[in-house]
């Protein structure tokens, strides 16, 4: 396999003990006074819960650790901003990398943190996450993620058309490799490792496909962790068919570009209908749309560690 590396604040909860003694009125005065006493430490009670967002604002600097600036995620983070007017917050963008390092680093000090997050991904088998609540819906409905490949190519190779229509898996299958990648083994061998441990699900993409003899085909794909784990498995299978694979990194927008132009063969990237919406709606002709190689359990939100007290974007408002 060649690989062709292109770039075309807590609430806290306070409890009151109220003593009342006999009768007379000396102890009704004392009566009075715990009770103004703890009608004001109730409602300071309420006030610092009705600010357990903007607590964690001041903690984290109105900031989100976002990934690529021209990642859906991203534009979905700014969007939220928008929906719920979060007007103190932003979504600082950098690269997947350095938002799982600023995320783990967080972890490891139980720190507050709120990244942009999406899943399937390895995160969400190494930490314990939640993704929060989105009733404005910004970041959409869960999405599949497609197999793409260019046209002609169930004419000019139907046996890598054919494995390509068939190769679908679960999140749990994909965060499989990605958890084994992350933990330090070759991307390569971690993709060997869950052939061989689900090769009856494999023999289900290959059954009855003839092998080739070192048909050269070109996979593209985005350098994400997900993307990573599946061109990986794909690359091999279609290698145990007798293909002589490679494969090219390359920004999302090239990635459609080069397929809907031939440069490319295939790719198994395309997240729909929400974050490559823009590229597949300007390309969809120019391409045939094999359909969910992993369906509906992609997932995209502002995402936390399970110990932050806040289940809600709406808690992130003043």
């Amino acid at each position: 396999m060649k690989k062709n590396w292109q770039r075309i604040g807590f609430a806290s909860t306070l409890t009151l003990a109220l003593v009342a003694a006999g009768c007379g009125t000396d102890d009704a005065e004392e009566q009075d006074t715990a009770d103004e006493n703890g009608d004001t430490e109730a409602s300071e009670d309420e006030d610092d819960a009705d600010t357990a967002g903007t607590n964690y604002g001041e903690e984290l600097d109105y900031t989100i650790t976002g990934i690529d600036a021209g990642a859906g995620v991203v534009a979905a983070a700014e969007r939220a901003i928008e929906d719920y007017d979060l007007e103190d917050w932003n979504v600082q963008t950098s690269s997947g990398a350095a938002m799982t390092q600023e995320l783990t680093s967080a972890i490891e000090n139980e720190e507050p943190i709120i990244v942009t997050g999406w899943t399937p991904h390895w995160k969400f088998e190494a930490f314990d996450l939640k993704i929060l609540d989105d009733p404005e819906n910004s970041f959409g409905e869960a999405e599949s993620i497609h197999t793409i490949v260019r046209e002609g190519l169930s004419s000019d190779m139907p046996e890598a058309h054919e494995m390509l229509d068939n190769f679908a898996w679960t999140a749990e299958d994909m965060d499989a490799v990605m958890l084994e990648i992350h933990e330090g083994t070759d991307e390569v061998e971690a993709a060997q490792n869950w052939i061989d441990e689900n090769q009856d699900v494999v023999d289900g993409w290959t059954e009855g496909i003839p092998e080739v003899d070192g048909d050269e085909i070109l996979l593209a794909y985005v350098a994400w962790d997900t993307e990573i784990a599946s061109t990986n498995v794909v690359a091999l299978v279609l290698e145990s068919l007798g293909y002589d694979v490679s494969m090219s990194s390359m920004e999302a927008n090239i990635m459609f570009t080069a397929v809907a132009n031939g440069d490319a063969d295939a790719m198994v990237a395309a997240w729909l209908p929400g974050t490559h919406e823009d590229y597949h709606a300007q390309m969809e002709d120019q391409y045939e749309d094999l359909g969910p190689n992993l369906d509906g359990e992609a997932a995209l939100g502002l995402t936390v560690p399970a110990y932050m007290d806040i289940d809600s974007i709406e808690d992130l408002k003043e």
